[in-house]
């Protein structure tokens, strides 16, 4: 299936997952669908890894987390943080290491207070590797972190290779 891309999401210089400047991290880019999903694009690498050649469990988690999160960044125009309550993850495949992935995410549910999300990591071939479902305290930002926006460098990297449409 194609998914129209319509925005980008911020990324930061340390964060493991979208830190531009974390040799060790992730890197992931983040893509707002016109169905208010988002997808992650990222490639893991061997310090990614548990057992030779495949992505650790615990990273496969943090990007669910990180991208199932952020899904509530594309309803509001000001930003709104999820802090994690709750994350199940189920394990269905096994990851290979230095080829792109692909993560989806979405908004399920939502309250005042709280959001419930889920998603899903895709192979290359496109089978599902790993789901995820989350619930997420809203939480001003000021109240999770002392986060400075320049100082994190939060700011849309745009790439050459920004798709206009991902398929899944």
């Amino acid at each position: 299936m194609k998914h129209k891309i319509v925005g980008k999401q911020k990324n930061s210089k340390l964060c493991f997952v979208c830190g531009m400047k974390n040799d060790l991290g992730l890197k992931a880019h983040f893509y707002v669908t016109e169905g208010q999903e988002l997808i992650a694009l990222f490639k893991p690498c061997e310090e990614h890894q548990s057992y030779p050649g495949r992505l650790h469990g615990g990273v496969a988690s943090a990007i669910l987390d990180e991208t199932i999160g952020r899904a509530i960044l594309n309803k509001y125009d000001t930003e709104v943080w999820g802090v994690t309550i709750e994350l199940n993850v189920k394990f269905k495949k096994p990851i290979p290491l230095n080829e792109e992935l692909k993560v989806v995410g979405r908004i399920t549910k939502e309250n005042n207070r709280i959001f419930e999300g889920t998603g899903e990591i895709y192979l290359q071939n496109g089978e599902t590797a790993v789901t995820a479902y989350g619930k997420y305290f809203k939480v001003p930002l000021e109240k999770i972190a002392d986060f400075d926006p320049e100082e994190n460098e939060w700011k849309i990297i745009e790439k050459e290779d920004d798709p206009d449409e991902i398929e899944i």
